[in-house]
């Protein structure tokens, strides 16, 4: 990861303006749209560590984003711990399982493994929504008492908004040194023919499990920061299937492989969902556009809109990574 990129400095003024714009404007509904959006960059820019950069299509990503919440939140509820305490343990933990089951299921390839993050997602979602310890399928409710650490209720949306522009920031410069390093050559050639890389001396299995666990850590962590905001956590919303397909559907239109392509694909569709939640007419059919605007993209831009800026202008392969 080089610094004397332009790529490093345009990252460092998006970071900048996700960082001060709701400050600066005292916006608080700016505040709430782009936790959102900032959420989503996290989520997709980690799942390219598996699909874009590997080949490895996860179905079941979102698992990480529940079960760190779930941690975390224990953390919170059970043991009193500050929040962003609560956060890192939770992302360590996550990471520690994540690179013991991705040992074992990593050894699935094609549509063996998608299928089994789906199964690997459900059934987390089945045992923690009759895990009682953990309330079952009511989930958890935070008393307010949790907000004293930040100044109470009033200041937690300020707080972990820059937490999550904080983590957003660890994902882009982590898929940036991935991209860049000789462990992400090892993955691109495992990318493109896992046999041949393994011929050349390329730990297929070791760099794959590790990856898996990279993928994971900073979900984990967001899961827990949301479901702090949210004072709530439950296995229906922690563990949403379909936000596993959001994600891929917003890598997939920025483009995989890339560093920029989750940011414009999260940015983008996140746009979209906002007008189509809000509008009376295709509020009930967000998810079936989705699905189609996954077919259009696949059919016709494989490459997303990163691929299309390429291919239209091919010197921007030198300023966007």
């Amino acid at each position: 990861m080089s610094i004397r990129k332009p790529f490093f400095w345009l990252l460092l003024v998006m970071i900048g303006f996700f960082a001060l714009a709701p400050r600066v404007t005292g916006d608080f509904m700016l505040l709430q749209d782009l936790s959102v959006v900032v959420v989503s960059i996290i989520l997709v820019s980690n799942l390219n560590l598996m699909i874009g950069y590997t080949g490895y299509v996860n179905f079941g990503n979102i698992v990480f984003f529940g079960l760190g919440g779930y941690i975390g939140i224990n953390g919170l509820y059970y043991w009193g711990w500050n929040p962003f305490l609560s956060a890192l343990f939770a992302g360590a933990v996550v990471g520690l399982l994540t690179l013991l089951l991705g040992l074992g299921v990593l050894r699935l390839r094609g549509p063996f493994f998608a299928l089994a993050t789906i199964g690997v997602l459900e059934a987390t979602k089945a045992f923690v929504s009759n895990f009682e310890p953990w309330q079952g399928a009511e989930g958890i409710n935070l008393p307010f008492s949790v907000f004293d650490s930040v100044g109470g209720l009033a200041n937690v949306g300020w707080y972990v908004y820059a937490a999550l522009v904080g983590v957003m920031a660890a994902s882009l410069f982590l898929s940036y040194w991935v991209k860049t390093s000789k462990f992400g050559l090892g993955l691109f050639a495992i990318r493109e023919d896992e046999e041949a890389a393994q011929v050349l001396g390329v730990k297929a299995p070791l760099f794959k499990a590790l990856v898996y666990a990279m993928s994971g850590v900073l979900p984990a962590v967001t899961g827990t920061l949301v479901a702090y905001k949210e004072a709530v956590i439950d296995p229906e919303k922690a563990f949403d299937l379909h936000r596993s397909i959001e994600a891929i559907v917003m890598l997939m239109l920025g483009g995989q492989g890339t560093i920029a392509g989750p940011i414009l694909g999260a940015v983008a569709y996140e746009q979209l969902r906002s007008y189509l939640l809000t509008s009376e007419f295709f509020s009930h059919f967000h998810l079936i556009i989705a699905g189609g605007l996954l077919l259009l993209t696949v059919l016709f831009v494989p490459g997303g809109v990163m691929g299309w800026l390429y291919r239209q202008c091919p010197a921007l392969r030198s300023i966007l990574e």
